[in-house]
């Protein structure tokens, strides 16, 4: 296996050419975020997640996390350290507030952090994802109290955050969860039930865990609408801050995985004997609202593990093609044998790989970015603007790079061949890890109701159809550009008019027949994904051809990003058109068979 290198060219490009990284260091706020800031930032964190994170990689997939007769969780040995050490140099305190001790970044350059955590390790970078949820949602819905007590231990990640959503019987639906919380006289509420899937939900990591929990008031209604939000620590903090009793949270038992082996998903019951302290945080019954906050920033973190987890297997793959010997290409010499990398069709399936990563990178960039603006520019109209693309770009964000995740680490099991399949290469470690991803966090599939159900109809279907004419507008610059990007110009003009068609009929489809809209919603978000990814290497590739006019003749990174950008315009960007058919089928022939007979 290779060993992780950072990608730090590539990031520092979508940031200075497709994230306006300048302008957020315009903001109050951000004046310290400039670009030369962040580059030296983001320098020293690639060198911290490729020395120190990474070579933990395998060490966790091979000891796992277990849990004690005494109901602790251990977590691998060499995990300890790391997590230390990565407490010390204070990197999950990047994208928060300094009053809190953050260091106030943008939340794109958190995210760029994170994609190197996660490559390093995806299993381990689950604890930090998760952290930065919880903090997310004290902070925006916490009183001043829970803030004052909580937020600075778990910024500087001595402490670690849970989202604690659903119950055995209740899956995706939340609106069936059971656990409940009981007010006390003294404004506190007891806790009581259990809780599955719960990632990081217990471990030896950091000295607290601090759960947030969605639970049923006694006045709480049917439904998600009754639920509310409490804080649940697994350590009570005492007023002058420190650690004091245990607060009735057990781990019940551990999930046996596919993958991320080194993360404990855990069973967890609150409230064994008098029930579990909890807080409540915000207003009662606006506990899914509340968790909202977290779910949308942990799906975009999501989405980035397929981006990170596809970026470490294709530097795998790239080595081995580079390595390994097998048959003759055209042209060799009879009884010489060729690199692998000589033969088109590995090619092919690295240019794949290359592809969909440079475009997945620049699209979770710019969804951060429409965060950070929509959260902190001064301008009203350009914050809802901003957030009306950030709540655009999160289904595709996540649901597409997740999906090109497992499929990009397949592909580099097969570059790998037979010694792919094998675990000692440690590649078939990437696919297993990278599976989990479009489930948790709303599968892709509630990803895609999501953009056609919600996201679709935003300002009677305005936001999409402008994102649209947005992308469409880029004609003009690439024909301006030449021959050189001919095909490039002529692959988005037929793959916008894919997509405007598809959009239309759904449009109007999904009012007269919503099953029909439910069943094009798979086979639409991929569309929408592939075109906006085709118009994101368009942008780089504009980028790159201006630059290399302009005194970088012979850059071999800007030409090869050109070369990329085509293959993209030239061999991915055509499955757009090919999925129209798809999205009109209706849903009638899904339906023709009786469940019955489906397994005849």
């Amino acid at each position: 296996m290779a060993e992780y290198t950072p990608p730090l060219r590539d990031i520092k490009f979508v940031l200075s050419n497709i994230v306006d990284l300048a302008g957020l260091a315009a903001l109050e706020g951000f004046e310290h975020s400039d670009p030369d800031t962040v580059f030296g930032a983001l320098d020293e964190g690639g060198r911290f997640m490729a020395e120190v994170v990474a070579p933990t990689n395998s060490i966790g997939d091979k000891e796992g996390a277990v849990l004690s007769d005494e109901g602790v969780v251990i977590t691998p040995d060499a995990f300890k350290n790391v997590y230390r050490l990565y407490v010390e140099a204070g990197w999950g305190a990047v994208p928060f507030p300094p009053e809190y001790g953050g260091h106030g970044f943008p939340w794109v350059v958190g995210l760029s952090i994170q994609e190197m955590l996660a490559a390093s390790n995806m299993a381990f970078s689950l604890l930090p994802m998760l952290t930065q949820g919880a903090i997310e949602a004290v902070l925006l819905h916490g009183s001043d109290e829970l803030r004052g007590k909580f937020l600075e231990k778990l910024i500087t990640a001595e402490w670690s955050g849970t989202m604690v959503l659903t119950e055995p019987q209740a899956g995706s639906d939340l609106g069936v969860v059971r656990t409940r919380a009981v007010p006390q006289d003294d404004g506190t509420y007891r806790i009581t039930g259990q809780k599955i899937f719960i990632s990081w939900g217990d471990h030896d990591l950091a000295e607290n865990v601090i759960h947030l929990v969605l639970a049923r008031t006694p006045d709480g209604k049917p439904g998600t609408k009754g639920l509310s939000m409490f804080l649940v620590p697994k350590m009570l903090v005492n007023d002058d801050g420190t650690l004091g009793d245990t607060n009735e949270v057990s781990v019940v038992s551990l999930e046996h995985k596919l993958g991320i082996h080194a993360s404990p998903t855990c069973v967890l019951a609150f409230g064994d004997d008098e029930g579990s302290v909890g807080y409540l945080v915000g207003e009662e019954f606006e506990g899914m609202k509340n968790m909202f906050t977290m779910m949308n920033s942990a799906r975009l973190s999501v989405g980035l593990q397929g981006l990170a987890i596809s970026e470490r297997a294709y530097q795998d793959a790239l080595q081995y093609a580079q390595e390994r010997k097998q048959g003759r290409a055209i042209g060799t010499q009879p009884g010489e044998h060729s690199l692998i990398i000589d033969h088109p069709d590995v090619r092919r399936m690295l240019m794949t790989q290359r592809a969909y990563i440079e475009a997945m990178r620049s699209l979770l960039y710019t969804n951060a970015e429409a965060m950070d603006i929509a959260l902190n520019h001064p301008d009203e109209d350009r914050r809802q603007e901003a957030a009306e693309l950030a709540d655009l770009l999160t289904p595709l964000s996540k649901a597409w790079s997740t999906d090109l995740g497992v499929e990009l680490t397949s592909l580099v099991i097969q570059v790998y061949g037979g010694m792919g399949y094998v675990e000692e290469t440690g590649v078939a470690q990437h696919f297993r890890d990278a599976r989990i991803a479009p489930i948790y966090e709303g599968t892709n599939g509630i990803q895609a109701m999501d953009l056609v159900g919600r996201k679709l109809p935003m300002r009677g279907g305005e936001v999409v159809r402008g994102f649209i004419g947005r992308m469409a507008s880029i004609d003009a610059d690439l024909a301006a550009a030449g021959d050189d990007l001919a095909s490039i110009r002529s692959g988005m003009t037929d793959a916008i008019a894919a997509l405007s068609d598809a959009t239309m009929w759904l449009a109007q489809r999904g009012m007269e027949n919503i099953n029909d809209a439910l069943a094009a919603a798979t086979p639409y978000l991929r569309m929408f994904s592939t075109v906006t990814g085709g118009w994101f290497m368009a942008r780089q590739a504009l980028a790159a051809h201006a630059a290399l006019n302009n005194g970088a003749a012979g850059d071999e990174f800007l030409q090869a990003k050109v070369v990329t950008a085509r293959f993209y315009a030239e061999q991915l960007l055509p499955q757009a058109a090919g999925l129209l058919g798809a999205i009109k089928g209706g849903a009638d022939v899904l339906f023709e068979i009786d469940p019955g007979f489906l397994g005849v």
